[in-house]
């Protein structure tokens, strides 16, 4: 995951530190005790890059190499060597990516080879070496993106739409790449000895092969990102949407005993992932970004043991018999014996002449490092009076020359919480215009500028220049999937009190009980976070309703 870790260290001394953790005698044993045991020869290859196998290798006699191909077939780099004690394996243990480094035995020996279900339970069972070995897996992840050498190479431009999606969607997943800007000499070097054009942008390059026009969810399937059977039946629990509720839910759910499947058809984080700084999260006062705070649940989910994949679109949701059937969209039927519906809600746009054609070419909805260092330098509008649009213009004020927050309302403090107000009142980077709108947009392919209009003053628009438009103006709830579920007016999930006794229909009464807290319409199904309807929009409150409702998905798993 895209994620740094303080208890690890950011130097470069701290991460090598860390990655390269040996385990003492005792230690070994126990881990042992999760694998079989095989005697390798010097030259023997373990995996490659890019195979399917997750298997963890402790090296009890033999020394390992860890190897980056060369993209041009050559021997590779030296990543790192692994010896007696020490294990080879990253962040792929636990997502299931394919392998991104080359493994093969440099010295013979004994190791043992430990399958993913063993890991599983050495990492639920082991506090200690879960500890030792989580912490060496995301050190060499963090060391293995900072290489300069990749296996997979991705050529795109870095402005475009498609382009952007690719690397937030990398970015987001924490995939081990390089990115070569089609404009570049290293760019166009790639594409002309892999017969590219400009049509086939963006593409993914690896050791193997050249996907022309990847996106998110090819480049997915090709990771073992997607979604895929496990072999173990039907889940328990079945998670839809991995932003602060269905991440906190998953947790809660895989830690205690429930098979969960988390799914997200864009990427781990929801709207969470976007916000620049969260300061009034509970346990960080110095704050710390959307996407450090929603990496690290994934990372806890997925050390519990949590099926999570992403980018995972959704399309429908019914039920049969006493297990509901979750349908993605490429046609799989997953079916599962509850449901947590954390879909959050879908990015708001203003209702203007080329928005659709400059999203993602100058009109964002996050404001992260990546949005925030494509317009660095150059002028920006953030658009929104919440705390969000106030995070976004603090962060974009150390990048952009200058930054113009519009707001509709005549009053910032109205929805925004004081301390931001504050701040941005007092830094002269920032600008803020009340009682003001965008109304029209100007450039093509890029956005170049925007008309403001005061919705108070008789007075012919301003154009501002600008090269990036920053938007947060709220959201509709993502619920257009669900089906046979009960929805507010507006699209909202009602949950318990709040449904009618037309919601609930005549199989409640044949239940013989009252709804559970979370849990909608349809027995078995809740829901939590920003879709549910009345939900404060809050991180924090997203997490509880989260964990809330795993407690009566228990509630309800004990009646059926």
């Amino acid at each position: 995951m895209a994620t740094s870790f303080p208890e690890i260290g950011d130097r470069p001394d701290d991460l090598a530190s860390a990655a390269e953790v040996r385990l003492d005698d005792g230690q070994l044993a126990r881990a042992a005790q999760y694998a079989s045991c095989e005697e390798v020869r010097a030259g023997d290859v373990l995996y490659r890059v890019e195979d399917d196998s997750v298997d963890l290798f402790l090296c009890e006699t033999a020394t390992l190499e860890a190897v980056i191909p060369s993209s041009d077939g050559g021997d590779g780099h030296l990543f790192m060597t692994h010896g007696p004690g020490q294990f080879a394996g990253e962040l792929n243990l636990l997502t299931g990516q394919r392998r991104g480094l080359t493994v093969r035995v440099a010295t013979g020996g004994t190791i043992h080879r430990v399958e993913p279900a063993a890991f599983r339970r050495l990492m639920a069972q082991e506090t200690e070496l879960s500890d030792l070995l989580l912490r060496a897996i995301l050190a060499r992840r963090r060391l293995l993106r900072q290489a300069t050498e990749q296996t997979l190479r991705i050529v795109g431009d870095a402005e475009s739409a498609a382009g952007l999606a690719m690397r937030t969607f990398l970015d987001r997943q924490g995939v081990p790449h390089r990115w070569l800007d089609s404009c570049s000499p290293q760019g166009a070097d790639a594409m002309r000895a892999s017969g590219l054009t400009e049509e086939d942008l963006p593409a993914a390059l690896s050791s193997r092969e050249a996907t022309p026009r990847v996106t998110p969810g090819v480049l997915s399937q090709r990771l073992n990102l997607a979604y895929r059977r496990t072999g173990r039946g039907s889940a328990d629990l079945t998670v839809v949407g991995a932003g602060p509720a269905g991440l906190a839910a998953a947790v809660y759910g895989a830690s205690e005993g429930l098979k969960t499947v988390l799914l997200d058809g864009v990427a781990v984080g929801g709207q969470a992932a976007t916000s620049a700084r969260i300061e009034n999260y509970l346990g960080f006062p110095f704050g710390l970004s959307g996407a450090d705070l929603t990496a690290r649940a994934a990372v806890q989910a997925l050390k519990f043991g949590v099926h999570l994949a992403s980018p995972c679109g959704v399309v429908g949701l019914s039920t049969e018999g006493r297990h509901h059937v979750v349908t993605l969209m490429d046609g799989t039927r997953i079916e599962t014996r509850a449901v947590i519906v954390a879909t959050g809600a879908e990015y708001r746009a203003l209702p203007l002449d080329g928005w659709t054609e400059l999203t993602g070419c100058g009109i964002y909805y996050a404001a992260t490092d990546l949005e925030a260092q494509a317009v660095a330098g150059r002028p920006v509008a953030v658009v929104g009076g919440a705390n969000s649009a106030g995070q976004a213009a603090l962060h974009l004020a150390t990048y952009a020359s200058e930054v113009t927050l519009v707001v509709r309302g005549t009053d910032l403090g109205a929805r925004m919480s004081s301390y931001l107000v504050e701040r941005i009142l007092n830094d002269p980077r920032i600008t803020v215009l009340t009682g003001t709108e965008v109304t029209a947009l100007h450039g093509r392919p890029h956005l170049e500028g925007v008309s403001l209009t005061s919705r108070a003053e008789d007075t012919e628009a301003q154009h501002v220049a600008c090269a990036g438009l920053f938007c947060f103006i709220g959201a509709r709830p993502a619920t257009t999937w669900l089906g046979g579920v009960a929805l507010d007016a507006d699209g909202f999930v009602p949950t318990d009190r709040q449904l009618s006794p037309e919601d609930l229909g005549p199989r409640w009464k044949e239940l013989e009980r009252e709804p559970l807290p979370y849990e909608t319409s349809v027995p078995g199904v809740f829901a939590a976070g920003d879709v549910r309807l009345a939900s404060m929009k809050r991180v924090a409150a997203a997490v509880g309703d989260g964990a809330s409702a795993v407690r009566s998905v228990h509630q309800y798993l004990a009646t059926v």
